[in-house]
């Protein structure tokens, strides 16, 4: 057994290197790369993180109300008296999520929110579950925020309509490159807008409901055509339930910053949790405000025309100014909206693969210590979405709300869990999981029943939400999630199999070196190239076979003769191939050997490798060490090694 505790032999040596990484035209376009030490200053502020990762949930009020009327606008008139009602119990629950993430933010400061929750008190099914509804849900919220942004433009001007989808994709890869230059730069170049947004909706609801109370409000002038498909007479539960579950829309995005806590400035989960309560008074506020007015001004559900610009007008009389800024800033935060899920995707993919359930390399961090592969794969996947949907926000809403809500219920869920846990602790007794430490609180019952009590409304939203949009398309959210859980755990298995294979526990001792070495050498003709390799492999072992392979019996008669003078003695195996094959016979040879190698015998195969100096030249060369590394890597006990001869190109006389 190996003596772990004996580290006389061991010597470390740590250097610092100088070496920088060489400015190209990638660092024109997301900036310089940054050290791992600038980590720290990479952090934001409550102003900053409002911007950053409120968007989402503010630029919902730019549709939320039109997805309201969507479902009951077909009962003429009378719908508008439902519109309020249905705004405030969407309010209610908004409080009710924002109470249960609030205690989240400061229960679980290293941020992960559902998935995190979920993990540490539901167990790994239900984490994986809240993860692939979260990633799914990141990935709409690009598309349809992009989209919406979108249709405010074309509301303005309808002659840009036939190039929405060029430009949404545009916009996401806009947002894309913006995002890979750093959090802290992307919330800095975002916040101007995001408050620019705030700012105008304030003023122009607060006119509008100063002109309604003094009476001088009208109605929309000269409203889009809205024919319904179907006239209802009389509004039942269902539609009821429908119309809710539509604006639930409006409380997507709250989630985004218990995901994203480790970007705000120390003490983290203060700032985070301030950020959180600013962004549900804004959203509540505007969101009520604008049902409100509404319902007054009897705007009409348009794919046409948007609620929000039907508004604008009637409150401004007119396309004006006020009006085009209006329209301009909800056309900006919409588009901005994408941004909060290129904050939080790829934090939550990264802490998916930090625990094994996708690729490692989304851990990795860029050159600008954001998690650059997440970032650009999101922009993909949404880009993607955009172009078979074609930018219809209709189209894609059915898609959007179910993960979220889903991600709310078993957070919920699992902070009620928590609660109970830390209620069955004894004062002074604690337990350290992997998000967080539990320790006895008092007032555990009030909070676990605030947690319990949101996990079924929220539970109950998601089933009304999946029963009354599944025809619409929500069936592929319902089919896609079980899926992606699927796949979570089948990389999982993959990890694991692989770490239990290379684990160093009740390893033993090194195994002893092996015995014999059997060199094998495949040449194509005999150079100075051949001879660099076959002096290589004669320093590894005598006993060395040379391998050519026949193709053409005149060329292999020069190679016989040329090797006969210059092959230092040692043996050559030609292979004939009548054919005209040179992979397969090699690789037939290679493997016959290989069947018949003793007990501890290691085969090399040594290539001989030309390199040339000029890259274009390169490719006019077989590169056989590729090949047959390709094809043999699965073999064990055999080891490929390329010999690199270099020739520089001469100039031209």
């Amino acid at each position: 057994m190996i003596n772990n505790a004996d580290k006389t032999q061991t010597s470390i040596i740590e250097m610092d290197t100088k070496h920088l990484p060489p400015r190209t035209l990638r660092s024109w376009f997301i900036g310089r790369p940054l050290s791992t030490a600038d980590a720290p200053h990479q952090t934001i502020g409550k102003a900053v993180g409002l911007a950053v990762f409120a968007s989402d949930a503010l630029s919902s009020t730019a549709y939320a109300t039109q997805e309201i009327l969507g479902v009951i606008a077909a009962a003429g008139a009378i719908a508008y008296g439902y519109l309020f009602p249905i705004s405030i119990a969407i309010i209610t629950l908004l409080a009710i999520v924002t109470v249960s993430y609030e205690q989240t933010i400061h229960a679980y400061p290293g941020g992960g929110g559902a998935y995190i929750v979920a993990r540490d008190n539901l167990g790994e099914l239900p984490a994986q579950t809240a993860g692939a509804a979260l990633l799914t849900d990141y990935i709409l919220t690009v598309s349809v925020s992009v989209s919406s942004g979108v249709a405010q433009i074309i509301s303005a001007y309808p002659e840009l309509f036939p190039y929405r989808v060029l430009i949404a994709v545009l916009a996401v890869l806009l947002i894309m490159v913006i995002n890979l230059r750093g959090v802290k730069e992307s919330g800095t170049a975002f916040a101007v807008p995001t408050y620019f947004f705030v700012v105008i909706m304030v003023f122009t609801v607060g006119f509008g409901l100063f002109r309604y109370f003094t009476g001088s409000l009208g109605m929309v002038i000269d409203p889009p055509h809205f024919e319904a498909h179907t006239v209802i007479s009389v509004i039942t539960p269902f539609i009821l339930l429908h119309a809710f579950a539509n604006g639930t829309t409006a409380l997507t995005g709250v989630e985004a910053i218990s995901n994203g806590i480790t970007a705000f400035k120390e003490p983290r989960s203060r700032n985070a949790g301030i950020t959180l309560i600013w962004m549900s008074l804004i959203l509540g506020s505007l969101f009520l405000a604008l049902s409100f007015l509404t319902g007054k001004t009897h705007a009409v559900f348009s794919e046409e025309e948007t609620v929000i610009s039907q508004l604008a007008r009637t409150i401004y009389d007119g396309r004006g100014i006020p009006y085009f800024l209006l329209i301009s800033g909800t056309t900006i935060i919409l588009i901005m909206a994408a941004n909060t899920a290129f904050a939080d995707f790829p934090r939550l993919g990264a802490l998916h693969a930090g625990d094994g359930f996708l690729p490692r390399q989304l851990t990795y961090r860029g050159s600008r210590l954001v998690f650059s592969r997440g970032i650009i794969a999101l922009a993909i996947i949404s880009s993607i979405l955009i172009v078979i949907f074609q930018a219809s926000v209709t189209r894609l809403i059915p898609l959007y709300a179910i993960g979220v809500f889903l991600s709310f219920t078993l957070s919920q869920a699992g902070m009620a869990r928590r609660w109970w846990k830390i209620g069955h602790l004894k004062p002074g007794e604690e337990i350290v999981e992997p998000g967080s430490v539990l320790k006895y609180e008092k007032g555990w019952q009030n909070r676990m029943v605030i947690n319990g009590f949101g996990a079924v409304c929220t539970a109950i939203v998601m089933v009304v939400f999946a029963a009354t949009k599944f025809r619409e398309g929500a069936w592929v959210v319902l089919i896609l999630t079980p899926v992606l859980v699927t796949i979570f755990f089948s990389i999982h298995h993959h990890y694991k199999n692989v770490a239990s294979n290379l684990s160093l526990e009740n390893f033993g001792a090194i195994p002893p070196h092996n015995t014999r070495h059997r060199v094998i050498m495949p040449v194509s003709g005999v150079h100075q190239g051949s001879l660099a390799a076959l002096r290589y492999a004669r320093m590894l072992s005598d006993d060395v076979t040379v391998v050519h392979v026949a193709i053409e019996p005149a060329e292999a008669e020069k190679v016989r003769k040329k090797w006969e003078m210059w092959g230092e003695g040692v043996r050559m195996v030609m292979l004939n191939s009548p054919y005209r094959l040179f992979l397969e016979p090699l690789l037939g040879y290679i493997v016959e050997i290989s069947q018949h190698r003793q007990p501890g015998e290691t085969i090399t195969i040594v290539v001989p490798e030309f390199v040339s100096s000029n890259r274009m030249a390169a490719t006019l060369h077989t590169n056989t060490a590729d090949l047959l590394r390709s094809q043999l890597k699965r073999q064990e006990g055999i080891v490929i090694i390329n010999v690199p001869y270099h020739v520089h190109e001469r100039g031209k006389h």
